[in-house]
């Protein structure tokens, strides 16, 4: 006992200096200098509080403010010293050293502090998410291997699809509806395939197929055309933010852009795996190559990234930084997971059980990305390109390109030589010969300086690359890149994992290990979102509707076994897109009608020869189903406005081959606002985007220039009245709009009347009789025969309406059919 005593006496007179040296020192510094934001009674901002010994061993958002015994250590050391930019206390003005001192030695005895826990505290702090919890969630689940279900009317299916469509609608007591009429199938697939209306070739061959393979072999050439890898190209492009712009705030051509655009399109005409595909848009520049070519599209692939909308006008670099960060992070969990994950960016998830170590593990490896860089002495920014592996066809357009040049040089130098021999004082003749050789001799100039500044030189692409120095990236408090807490180790979502994380190589940034956990069949989320997004393109709606969002305020899959299905099967078979498309589109269940699509007998299919299939259709329709969840009717679906504007091309025979390459004009204005008038002219002497260059009239809308600032340009004006997604966003579902603007375009647009009157020539062209010409006109519009009401008006129409010339009746009808809800919707 006497020992004993003799120990403790010192160490409570310890405890006591200890005490005393916080309340003479300590304490009335922290009620000065940090009470008024970090306090009961005043504010408590970054969730952090002085005025209690429980307020610090909390801490706030980056965790415990101190670590007693360590001032090393201590965040609010760290504060205090402005050692570190990022996290400087108090944000007016540095303390001075002597006060920094007294907050030192208070850390070094071990922050002695006397004061009771505050009764007015503040919300315990959530331990953090429930990860095994939230693992129960269906959408994390692994995907099975289901088997079709039995179903009482045995004959109905035509395969797998149709199995687990008809045991649900059996369930509910429904029935199918009619199959759609030969026409509308086929102006649906075509549509639905390539974005463009069948030809009438093409319906001529399908009408006149009686064979039991007539659907395949639209299928099967609609799968192999080019026109197929455009079409779902674009659709890919929504979920990019694709556009040639690189930013909203500035006009920045981004000029190599349409190497990721071309890259999608051959991708898809390929039908590269998609599991293939994945790895090489999140680490195509990590990846091996067995030939420069394979390299070129690994880089290229890699704008997934970095193209997007980013503000490098910005004059906050770490604040764009950050927010480019956060899109990349958001645009991987919309594209591939089916998470929401901007908002962890700030505070865990509200509903699913992701947080933001979650968040942070894969801003981690984005940060340690290379994606932008800084010119002009770091007052500027732009995006980040790479060389790509010159092939022949690089050598063979910068050899032309050269040749233009020089000839347009040899041709100014002729200009030059005649001018001068005009001498100083020329007679009239040669005066008015002066005034337009000058003239000539501009547009030379302007041409050759455009020449030399849009040359072709070295490929390069829109891609990116692994920093020098990766490293791990500090949790920004509420997104502030000003206000740090603690340390994040890249890795990957922990609730959709099924193993431990990946380890992550010396000197790279982990988008391959994220990559390959993606790409990997085990996968709960993968397979799942990119079969229910090819559902919702063929059928309108996704088997889960909320397509981007898996999570728990998301929507339960309508057939979740039909759902694993499909993703099983993708997986089994390659990862190929086109084997599952070619099954969805050959079910009978896609071949069912909207019952919207006209005939001579008023209806696609006479429902009362089957009066019980009839009562089952008609119930769906009305009450046990209304949204028709469980598919007993095709959803009718209006053209997107690229298929609106490529369906007049083709109508009025004006599409051209494809071309792909550069979408902008050479005239594009870049942020150049703040030059004079003449300076502007002198560098572009076709300023305006409404002006678009004479082959893009009639490319199809693909390959025309997106902007991100203003209105699409030229007769791509049509997008914005038709619910284009807007480029700074990630979109897998566009709206469908109906406003008064879009009945007010079709009646008035340049571009249908251009395309009517094209339609309309052509026709008169052919000389047929009235009546074959209404035949005609009616199969390239609306891709299905007149029916004998519809000739008898439109006969009545060009009678009385040639008096204002042919060509102008033929025009009128033509523009007329534009306008109808037929030609803009897919029944």
């Amino acid at each position: 006992m006497k020992l004993t005593a003799l120990f403790l006496i010192p160490l409570a007179a310890s405890a006591a200096e200890g005490d005393a040296f916080f309340r003479e020192r300590v304490e009335p510094l922290l009620k000065q200098r940090c009470f008024e934001c970090h306090s009961h009674a005043g504010k408590i901002k970054g969730g952090l509080v002085l005025d209690s010994r429980s307020g610090w061993q909390a801490g706030g958002d980056s965790g415990a403010a101190l670590v007693p015994g360590s001032p090393e250590k201590s965040h609010l050391i760290e504060a205090v010293r402005y050692t570190n930019p990022d996290m400087e206390m108090p944000p007016k003005a540095k303390l001075p050293q002597s006060e920094i001192a007294v907050l030192e030695e208070w850390v070094k005895r071990g922050a002695p502090d006397p004061r009771e826990t505050v009764a007015v505290a503040k919300a315990v702090k959530k331990a953090g998410v429930d990860v095994e919890e939230g693992r129960k969630h269906w959408s994390y689940q692994p995907v099975r291997d289901t088997a079709p279900p039995a179903v009482h009317d045995q004959a109905w299916p035509l395969n797998e699809v149709d199995a687990f469509i008809l045991a649900k609608q059996e369930a509910a007591g429904l029935q199918p509806g009619p199959e759609a009429e030969a026409h509308a199938w086929l102006r649906r697939v075509t549509f639905d395939l390539t974005g463009l209306p069948p030809t009438e070739a093409e319906i001529a061959d399908f009408v006149t197929d009686r064979s039991p393979k007539a659907h395949e072999r639209v299928v099967d050439r609609l799968l192999s055309s080019r026109a197929y890898g455009e079409r779902w190209a674009r659709h890919w492009l929504d979920l990019v933010g694709y556009a040639e712009q690189i930013g909203t705030e500035g006009k920045v051509f981004a000029e190599h852009a349409w190497r990721y655009r071309d890259y999608l399109v051959d991708s898809f005409h390929q039908d590269k795996p998609f599991d293939r595909f994945i790895r090489e848009q999140l680490a195509g520049d990590l990846l091996p190559a067995a030939s420069p070519q394979e390299r070129r599209e690994n880089l290229i692939a890699t704008g997934f990234i970095v193209l997007g909308d980013v503000d490098i006008n910005a004059i906050d670099k770490l604040k764009m930084e950050h927010d480019f960060v956060d899109s990349q992070v958001s645009k991987v969990g919309t594209a591939f997971l089916g998470m929401t994950l901007g908002c962890v960016r700030c505070h865990d998830h509200k509903f699913d059980a992701i947080g933001q170590q979650d968040y942070y593990a894969l801003a981690g490896m984005f940060r340690s990305t290379k994606t932008t860089f800084k010119t002009g002495h770091g007052i500027w920014s732009n995006i980040q390109r790479v060389p790509l592996p010159e092939l022949e066809e690089d050598r063979a357009v910068a050899r032309s390109h050269e040749q233009k040049l020089a000839g347009w040089r040899k041709e100014k130098q002729k200009l030059e030589a005649e001018s001068k021999a005009l001498g100083d004082k020329p007679d009239a003749a040669g005066k008015k010969r002066l005034d337009e050789l000058k003239k000539e001799l501009t547009a030379h100039e302007l041409r050759i300086g455009h020449g030399e500044y849009f040359h072709p030189g070295k490929p390069q692409a829109i891609a990116v690359q692994d920093a020098e120095k990766p490293a791990d990236m500090r949790v920004t408090i509420r997104g502030n890149p000003y206000a740090l807490g603690d340390t994040m180790p890249r890795g990957l979502v922990r609730v959709a994992m099924w193993g431990p994380q990946p380890t992550i190589p010396a000197g790279q940034s982990g988008r391959l290990q994220l990559a390959d956990w993606i790409a990997d069949a085990r996968h709960p989320l993968t397979a799942r979102i990119a079969v229910n997004r090819v559902w919702q393109k063929l059928f309108g709606e996704g088997l889960v509707r909320s397509v981007d969002y898996f999570g728990t305020r998301g929507d339960t899959p309508s057939h979740p076994e039909l759902l694993d299905h499909l993703a099983h099967r993708f997986m089994r078979e390659g990862w190929s897109q086109k084997k599952l498309i070619r099954m969805l589109a050959l079910s009978r269940t896609y071949r069912l009608s909207s019952d919207g699509f006209p005939t001579d007998a008023g209806r696609p299919t006479d429902l009362k020869s089957n009066e019980s299939q009839s009562v089952g259709f008609l119930e769906s329709v009305g009450g046990k189903d209304p949204e028709n969840k469980l598919l007993t009717r095709m959803n009718r679906q209006r053209l997107d406005a690229e298929s609106i504007r490529d369906a007049m091309l083709v109508a009025s025979g004006r599409l051209a081959e494809p071309v792909g390459g550069p979408g902008l004009p050479l005239e594009f204005p870049e942020n150049i606002s703040g030059l004079p008038l003449k300076v502007k002219q002198d560098v572009h002497p076709q300023f305006s985007l409404k002006k678009e260059r004479e082959s893009q009239m009639v490319e199809r809308t693909l390959y025309l220039p997106v902007v991100r600032t203003g209105t699409q340009p030229g007769t791509a004006r049509l997008r914005d009245v038709f619910d284009f997604p807007q480029p700074a966003q990630f979109t897998s579902k566009r709206s469908e709009t109906t406003v008064p603007t879009q009945s007010l375009y079709l009646l008035n647009a340049d571009l249908i009347r251009e395309r009517g009157e094209d339609l309309a020539k052509m026709l008169l062209a052919i000389q047929e009789d009235d009546s074959a010409g209404l035949a005609r006109l009616w199969l390239r519009v609306l891709n299905r025969p007149i029916t004998a009401a519809e000739r008898e008006d439109a006969l009545t129409f060009l009678q009385t309406s040639k008096a204002a010339g042919e060509t102008q009746a033929w025009t009128e009808l033509a523009r007329a059919l534009f306008g109808t809800n037929e030609f803009l919707l897919r029944f």
